[in-house]
C-alpha cells in the first residue's frame, strides 16, 4: 500500500513510466510473498476486492468480467468443437470458471506456476476461485513453458493468461527484472504452443495494451506470423488495467479460421442467460476493430 497516500494503493511501473494509478483501500485481506512474487488481496471502495502481484493490479471485481470472458471466449468461440483446453497461469481462476460453464469444453488443464495466487483467491475472492471446484478441471503446479516442453498432449485450445513479462516497482528509474511469466513473451513459447495444438488448433495470449506496448506487440505478431497461418489481435476495455485496455494474441493452424465472425455466436440475450456480463457476439466481432495506429503498424509488418 503507498505510504505517501495513507489508505490507498498507488500501481507504479516501468512498464508504464510517467503514470500511476490509485485505489482506495477498505481493508487488507492477504499481504504476502511466495516464493515467485508479492501477493495482496485487498477491499476497494468502489472496485470490489482487488489482486495484486508485484504491485500490478490482476483484477478487481468490478471489471474482471471484460478480461476474463474475451480472453477465453474470443478463442473458445472460434473453434468449432473446443472439447480439451489447456490454461497457463491464470491463477486467479477466471479463465477456467469460464471454461467450466462452456457447453462445449469437457476437459481443462491447467498450470499456474504459484500455488498460494491459487489459495489466496479460493480464500478471498471465491467469485474467481469458485472455477478450481470444476469437475472439468486438472490442475498442474509448475512453470508453463517448462509444461509444455515435457507434455505429449494435444489441446484443441491453449490460453496464456500471464502477468507482465518484468516486476513492478514503485521507483521508475529502478532497473527492471524478469517476472515469473517473463518465458511466455517470446518466440520459444509460441513454438511450444504450435507444437501441442490439436489439427485446427487455437491459442489466446495475453496482448498488454497498444497505448502502451505496440513496439512489443508489433514484434510478437510478427513472430507468430511466421509460425501460423492465421494471427490476429484484439482487445478489450478494462478500466483498472494500465491506459484502461488490454489486448490478446490469436494464432491458429488453421487458415481457414476467421476470427472475425465467431463458430458458436451468442446474442445479448443468451450471454446474460449464462450469467456473462461483457462478452456477446456483437462485442466478439467489434474486438478486432482496431485503432489506425495500432492497425496501420500491424498492416505495415504483415506486408513485409
Amino acid at each position: 500500500m503507498d505510504q505517501d497516500m495513507k489508505g490507498w494503493f498507488t500501481e507504479r511501473s516501468p512498464m508504464w513510466p510517467g503514470q500511476a494509478f490509485s485505489l482506495k483501500v477498505n481493508k487488507v485481506l492477504l499481504d504476502t510473498h511466495s516464493k515467485f512474487q508479492h501477493i495482496q488481496v485487498f477491499e476497494s471502495s468502489h472496485y470490489g476486492k482487488v489482486l495484486s502481484l508485484d504491485g500490478a493490479i490482476q483484477f478487481t471485481e468490478r471489471d474482471e468480467a471484460s478480461y476474463q470472458e474475451m480472453i477465453t471466449l474470443l478463442p473458445v468461440n472460434s473453434h468449432p468443437a473446443p472439447k480439451k483446453v489447456l490454461v497457463v497461469g491464470g491463477g486467479d481462476g477466471g479463465v477456467v470458471r469460464e471454461l467450466a460453464r462452456h457447453p462445449g469444453v469437457e476437459q481443462v488443464i491447467q498450470c499456474e506456476i504459484d500455488d498460494q495466487v491459487i489459495e489466496a483467491c479460493k480464500t478471498h475472492v471465491p467469485s474467481l476461485g469458485c472455477g478450481f471446484s470444476s469437475p472439468k478441471l486438472t490442475l498442474y503446479t509448475g512453470d508453463g513453458a517448462e509444461f509444455l516442453k515435457n507434455t505429449t498432449e494435444k489441446f484443441d485450445i491453449i490460453i496464456t493468461d500471464a502477468s507482465d513479462p518484468i516486476v513492478s516497482g514503485e521507483d521508475e528509474a529502478e532497473s527492471t527484472k524478469d517476472g515469473p511469466a517473463a518465458s511466455l513473451f517470446n518466440e520459444d513459447y509460441y513454438n511450444r504452443m504450435k507444437d501441442r495444438l490439436a489439427p485446427g488448433g487455437i491459442l489466446c495470449c495475453q496482448g498488454e495494451s497498444i497505448w502502451l506496448h505496440a513496439e512489443l506487440i508489433t514484434r510478437l505478431v510478427g513472430k507468430c506470423r511466421e509460425i501460423f497461418p492465421v494471427v490476429e489481435y484484439a482487445f478489450t476495455c478494462t478500466p483498472t488495467y494500465p491506459a484502461g485496455q488490454i489486448g490478446f494474441i490469436l494464432c491458429s493452424n488453421n487458415p481457414a479460421t476467421n476470427f472475425r465472425e465467431p463458430v458458436t455466436v451468442w446474442d445479448e440475450g443468451k450471454a446474460e442467460n449464462m450469467g456473462l456480463k461483457y462478452y456477446n457476439a456483437a462485442i466478439h466481432r467489434a474486438a478486432f476493430v482496431l485503432p489506425t495506429f495500432i492497425s496501420s503498424q500491424l498492416s505495415k509488418q504483415k506486408n513485409k
